[in-house]
């Protein structure tokens, strides 16, 4: 691992945060200096981003916090193309207004995590699709597209993976690589923008973007990724059985993204201090010389910390007090998610396995059938002896809901309106 000057550079690699880079040596003779302009960009495919993208966000956070400044890219025109990077397939294509609402999300989103505004290190938000909706197609393949050749871009790890699989690329997504380089050439004209970061399976795309800058205007710039993050088990992270672990609210509550990160395994408690809070160094090498029972207490931390960051220290408190309660005292507390449930429909009475699967806690009525087979499904903290043993009105508790749970560490609230 390279020594670095710079606080930038150093808290990077002290955390865990660095795979490689172009030009170190002069990388960190400017971030020493300060006000080097770095970015990441974030497609927006969804109306939420999630853990997968949260260890980028957090470079651009360190980078404000060392004396640099950030510039968040929302994709509003690559995400109209679709980037091949670990694809199998192609991207959906989606409308012009689910995009631009996409955008508007992500771009509250950033705002939990980055200080935006005009001062030295303030960030800056901009969407690529400013430049990329207007451009005309001759002039563009003219002016940069004669700086790429098929020979190169064939050895790119994105493409050659599909082409290893035979999956079909398709002549549009062949050409997000140039996009993307088109953005780092039109940031560094715009903004004196001289640093793209991302994961390692972006590397060819950044050194795209950096010969491009050399090869058109005669610019240094430069690229720094990290390694793309998994569990100590090899899980890809910021997945689960469950699907994506989104960042909004609405899309994950409070309460089960602190659970996410509650439920880290052991090995990686250590590292994910060190990448997902604010903690300083001595707290968390305190934190992680505890083992056996006592790295739960990390645990705890960890996801107190993680859910503070995204959601606030309120929401961060209720959803461990809740765990607390549920788990330490077997009552239901507010944080837990709730679903709302006609009045009518539990008169009459649902079948357990339809309930757990409008729940959420179980994806299908297939997999909530094996859950309450297995012994895993409960209402009220007891066990259902019936995928189709109907839960009604007569199961409310005192606090006017029913609590349901899939094991022991994931529950929900049904409430009749």
């Amino acid at each position: 691992m390279p020594t670095a000057k710079s606080d930038f550079l150093r808290a990077m690699i002290r955390r865990g945060d660095f795979h490689d880079a172009t030009d170190f040596e002069a990388l960190d003779a400017a971030a020493l200096k300060g006000g080097v302009l770095g970015y990441i960009g974030f497609d927006a495919t969804a109306p939420s981003l999630h853990v997968g993208n949260l260890m980028q966000i957090l470079k651009l956070r360190i980078m404000q916090r060392t004396g640099q400044k950030p510039i968040a890219l929302v994709g509003g025109g690559t995400t109209k193309i679709g980037d091949p990077s670990g694809k199998d397939e192609m991207r959906q294509i989606r409308s012009e207004d689910e995009i631009q609402s996409n955008v508007e999300r992500i771009q509250d989103l950033l705002g939990r995590f980055l200080t935006f505004g005009d001062g030295p290190t303030d960030a800056i938000l901009v969407n690529n699709a400013d430049w990329l909706d207007t451009l005309e197609y001759i002039p563009f393949l003219r002016d940069i597209g004669r700086h790429f050749t098929i020979n190169r871009m064939l050895t790119f790890e994105s493409v050659k993976a599909r082409l290893d699989r035979e999956s079909p690329l398709s002549f549009i997504e062949f050409n997000y690589m140039i996009l993307q380089a088109y953005d780092f050439l039109e940031l560094n004209r715009r903004f004196d923008c001289v640093l793209e970061m991302g994961g390692s399976d972006q590397w060819g795309n950044i050194l795209n973007g950096v010969e491009l800058c050399r090869r058109v205007d005669q610019t240094t710039v430069f690229g720094l990724t990290s390694d793309l993050l998994t569990t100590a088990s090899g899980a890809k992270m910021g997945k689960t059985v469950q699907g994506a672990v989104w960042l909004s609210e609405d899309m994950l509550s409070p309460y089960d993204y602190w659970q996410f990160w509650r439920n880290t395994e052991d090995a990686d408690v250590g590292r994910f201090l060190h990448l997902f809070t604010d903690l300083p160094d001595d707290e968390i090498a305190r934190l992680e010389a505890l083992d056996g029972a006592e790295i739960n207490e990390a645990k705890k931390i960890l996801a107190t910390e993680a859910t503070a960051m995204c959601h606030g220290v309120e929401a961060a408190k209720n959803a461990a007090e809740t765990a607390r309660k549920t788990f330490e005292q077997g009552k239901s507390g507010a944080a837990l998610p709730q679903i709302d449930i006609p009045r009518a429909e539990l008169e009459n009475g649902i079948p357990a396995f339809d309930l757990l699967r409008r729940s959420g806690l179980a994806a299908s009525g297939g997999e909530a059938r094996r859950l309450i087979k297995g012994g895993g499904g409960r209402i009220n903290d007891a066990v259902i002896a019936e995928d189709t043993q109907p839960i009604s009105l007569q199961d409310l508790g005192s606090d006017g809901t029913i609590k349901l749970s899939a094991g022991k560490k994931r529950h929900a609230l049904v409430r009749p309106v």
